[in-house]
């Protein structure tokens, strides 16, 4: 059997843990996500942190912006990739996407939908660095995701905002495939579309 890919791994379990607070990583890791955020650390810090994400066989993305030492260059993506072995990047930025696609590592825009403004402007973003997947804030916006969806020609996620179940229902109905939350509790939801898609597979 081929391994999942990362697309198949987000269909799967589809609440995203956002790591802010990596002093609690190893209680965090013991949720059910397989796919970890990751929007605090340091230059220094992050190769651990990323090892103890492979650790237990979940998949490590890096928010290259948000990461204390890290400048905007490409050979920021070339560090991530070589020396942390990180599985993918998230960023508003167009040229560090486009390294990160050259080195084969999944790439995440991420973009805020502030205004009309905002979701034309996000056309030109997309043809400069064409993502894997696009991460929309605030992640309670869920009536614009199909329409957003239809332009970048790319699975959406939600992010930001998001606190409670009926929260994630709204964003996963809305047309995102998965959400990104900082709330570990919310985790819980993706042990229940595990056992829909086990039935349904049976």
């Amino acid at each position: 059997m081929q391994p999942l890919s990362i697309i198949e791994h987000i269909e799967r379990s589809p609440i995203i843990l956002a790591v802010k607070d990596t002093d609690r990583l190893d209680q965090l890791l013991g949720g059910s996500h397989d796919v970890i955020f990751i929007l605090s650390g340091n230059i220094c810090t992050l190769p651990n942190i990323v090892k103890k994400i492979h650790e237990r066989n979940k998949i490590a993305i890096v928010h290259v912006d948000l990461i204390d030492g890290f400048a905007p260059r490409e050979v920021v993506v070339d560090y991530i990739k070589k020396e942390v072995g990180a599985d993918g990047i998230i960023s508003t930025r167009p040229k560090l996407l486009k390294r990160g696609k050259e080195l084969k590592l999944f790439t995440i825009l991420r973009f805020f939908l502030l205004d009309s403004m905002a979701l034309d402007n996000v056309k030109h973003t997309i043809n400069q660095c064409e993502p894997d997947l696009v991460e929309v804030l605030p992640g309670i916006v869920t009536r614009y995701f199909r329409e957003v969806a239809k332009i970048v020609q790319c699975p959406v996620i939600a992010g930001g905002l998001i606190k409670t179940p009926q929260d994630v229902l709204d964003a996963l109905e809305g047309g995102a495939v998965a959400i990104s939350a900082s709330t570990f509790s919310l985790g819980e939801i993706n042990t229940i579309f595990q056992e829909k898609r086990d039935k349904k597979s049976r």
